[in-house]
Order: structure tokens, then C-alpha cells, then sequence
């Protein structure tokens, strides 16, 4: 029962993350199409249309397709081939990721041979007026991350709370049935560090995600410079709010979740399926606040005034579409072109240190919980 619950959910969420990349190119600013910079005015070009609705047609195919892959895998890992169902179910999830990407590539290509006809260049750089930081709309305070603190706190009292009628040799690992496949002797380590150090590794990831926010480019549209700052600050402060409040739910829910199944309160495919359970939510929200919101804010006012004109072209700097680099922009983050999110300026030496900063903490996480497991 619990591993097809689990495969259920699991299949909704493909298909749910699947439908979201869908319609990607509808919640996009009203300025750039398929990562590609274009008079506001012109996103009801019928051409530009017709690519959006080509597009959103084969990604919705390709999510229903992956969603049954999705279903299939599940049914393998439950009939007993878990190598196999793991392998296909690994490649659902990634599908429509890579899917999507694809034809970004493919539609930027189309919507830059339109644009070239058309003659759509930036005539002159207008600036964008804009308040003092102060007096605008934007990521709540990184103070609200100390909300982590009793989080953490309240993980390691229950720990040591359960810690004496913990069994000798805790559970680690268990196949997708449930069967546990891997002990580790009980230790204060085993026991309550490493779902601690657990919280702790989520907690500072999204922390470190809610500062980007805080430190990002503000996005703006010169011929709307008012609505569109405060569209983008508005998107900032509700996208904080929610990582705020994923965080909290998922690093809690992970480590608490890890105690009960040593104290053998849930076994570890109860634990599981209720981690996924959670997720649910964190992607129904997501999703909700991407259709509510749009890429930095661009649904939050939908009359804002259109232009024909351009005042900044900058697609030079947008390597196939996704990656930033340009060296005369001090702005290490800023809003993606082509998503929901925020992304990096690959020009900046401070951005690598970053990829290479996360990577190696990211590996000794992995070897520290390795190590305790083992």
C-alpha cells in the first residue's frame, strides 16, 4: 500500500513539473521570448504566438509521456526490479528538463530570425528610475532564517529524548518495499548527529539561496519602470516567503522523520513515502506562485503599458539562452531568462568561487554522512 501511494505521488509530481515547464514561455517577461530580448508590444505577434503554443503542445505531450514512465518505473521497483525502476524513473524526472531545453534552443533560433526581419534593435538606452532600495518591495529580512535555530534545537532534544529505546544496530537504508538493506551501530553520532547535520546542510543551502535573492539584480521594463519594480519586488518577497517556509517544513519534517524510523516508530519506507507526501505541496505552491506571479513578477500587473521599442538588447550576454556572462555587469545574480528563479553571471570570478564553493561542501556532506552510516 505504502509503495503504491508512493508511486502515485510520484507520478503527479512528474507530471506536475512537466505541465509547469509546458507553459514557461507564458509566464516569462513581457520583453523577451525564448531567452530572446523583443519589443514588449510584440508578444502578441502571431508568429511569436504560434511558436508558445507549439511549444507548450509537444512539452505537455512529453510530460504525459514521462508521468506514465513515471508510473511504469514504479510498478517495476514494486514487482522487484528496482535497478531497472530506478534507472527509468530517474530518466522521467530528467526528460522534460531536457526536453524543454531543447526546444528553447530550437524556438530562440526561430524567434532570432524574426526578430532580424523585423528589425527589432534597442535605438537607445533608457534608464530605469527607480525608488530608493528602501522604499521598494522585496525579499524578507535573512533574519527570519533564525526561525532554523528551534528547528534544529527541538530535532536533537527529541533525539536524545529517543535515543535510550533505540535499537543497537539503526536502520539506514531500506529498498523501495520497505526491507532494510543497511544498519549502523547506534551512537550519538549515528543516532541525532546525522539527522542534525542533516537540518543543518538544508538550512544553510536555502539561506544561502534566500541572500541571492536579497543581493539579485532588480528586474525592470522602461516603458512600465514603476509597475514592473514593484512587480519584481513583490515576486522577490513572495518567493523568499516560500523558501522560508519550505525549508522549515522539509529540513524539520527530514530530521524528526529520521528519528521516529531509528526509534522504529515508522520504518524507513513509511519515512520515505512521507518525505515525498511533503513534497506535494512544496511543488503545488511552487507552481501556484509561478501562474500567480510570473518570472520576476511579470503576471503581478497585466495592463501594464506595451512599447514597440526597445531599450535594451543584451542577448549577446545570454549564452544558449540560460547562462550570463558579461564582464561590465558588477550584478553576480539576477533573474533567469528563461524559467522561475534566479541565476548567476558566469563573468564574475565570485560566481565560480561559488559553484566550486557549493560542490566541495556538497561533497564532504556526503562523505560526513557516509561516514556515519557506514
Amino acid at each position: 500500500m505504502i509503495a503504491a501511494a508512493t508511486v502515485t505521488m510520484l507520478t503527479m509530481l512528474t507530471l506536475s513539473v512537466g505541465l509547469l515547464l509546458a507553459f514557461t514561455p507564458y509566464l516569462m517577461r513581457r520583453n523577451e521570448c525564448f531567452a530572446v530580448t523583443v519589443p514588449s508590444s510584440a508578444q502578441h505577434d502571431p508568429r511569436l504566438m504560434a511558436l508558445k503554443k507549439r511549444y507548450a503542445a509537444i512539452m505537455t505531450a512529453v510530460a504525459i509521456a514521462c508521468a506514465l514512465a513515471s508510473a511504469g518505473a514504479g510498478a517495476l521497483i514494486v514487482s522487484g526490479s528496482e535497478s531497472l525502476g530506478t534507472t527509468l524513473e530517474c530518466a522521467a524526472v530528467m526528460a522534460p528538463i531536457v526536453a524543454s531545453f531543447a526546444l528553447m534552443l530550437v524556438n530562440r533560433r526561430a524567434v532570432t530570425a524574426i526578430k532580424h526581419a523585423e528589425g527589432w534593435r534597442a535605438q537607445s538606452r533608457q534608464a530605469i528610475a527607480v525608488a530608493a532600495e528602501d522604499d521598494l518591495p522585496g525579499a524578507v529580512s535573512l533574519a527570519w532564517n533564525l526561525l532554523y535555530i528551534p528547528v534544529i534545537l527541538v530535532t536533537a532534544c527529541i533525539g536524545f529524548a529517543l535515543y535510550p529505546s533505540m535499537p543497537d544496530m539503526l536502520p539506514m537504508h531500506a529498498d523501495f518495499s520497505g526491507n532494510v538493506t543497511d544498519y549502523a551501530p547506534k551512537s550519538i553520532a549515528t543516532a541525532i548527529g546525522l539527522p542534525v547535520l542533516i537540518e543543518v546542510f538544508l538550512a544553510a543551502c536555502l539561506v544561502f539561496s534566500h541572500w541571492s535573492i536579497r543581493h539579485s539584480k532588480r528586474a525592470g521594463d522602461a516603458s512600465a519602470p514603476a509597475a514592473s519594480t514593484l512587480a519584481y519586488g513583490l515576486f522577490a518577497r513572495a518567493q523568499s516567503i516560500f523558501l522560508l517556509a519550505v525549508g522549515l517544513i522539509l529540513s524539520g519534517g527530514i530530521g524528526i522523520l529520521f528519528l521516529l524510523a531509528s526509534a522504529g516508530f515508522v520504518n524507513l519506507s513509511q519515512a520515505g513515502a512521507i518525505v515525498v507526501l511533503l513534497t506535494i505541496p512544496v511543488v503545488i505552491g511552487s507552481i501556484a506562485l509561478s501562474v500567480a506571479y510570473g518570472q520576476a513578477g511579470s503576471r503581478v500587473f497585466s495592463r501594464m503599458q506595451t512599447s514597440s521599442e526597445m531599450t535594451m538588447d543584451d542577448d549577446d550576454h545570454w549564452k544558449l539562452g540560460i547562462f550570463y556572462v558579461n564582464r561590465d555587469d558588477a550584478s553576480l545574480f539576477l533573474p533567469e531568462r528563461f524559467g522561475i528563479g534566479w541565476t548567476l553571471n558566469f563573468a564574475r570570478p565570485a560566481a565560480w568561487a561559488i559553484i566550486i564553493g557549493m560542490l566541495l561542501v556538497t561533497a564532504a556532506f556526503i562523505a560526513v554522512v557516509t561516514a556515519l552510516a557506514a
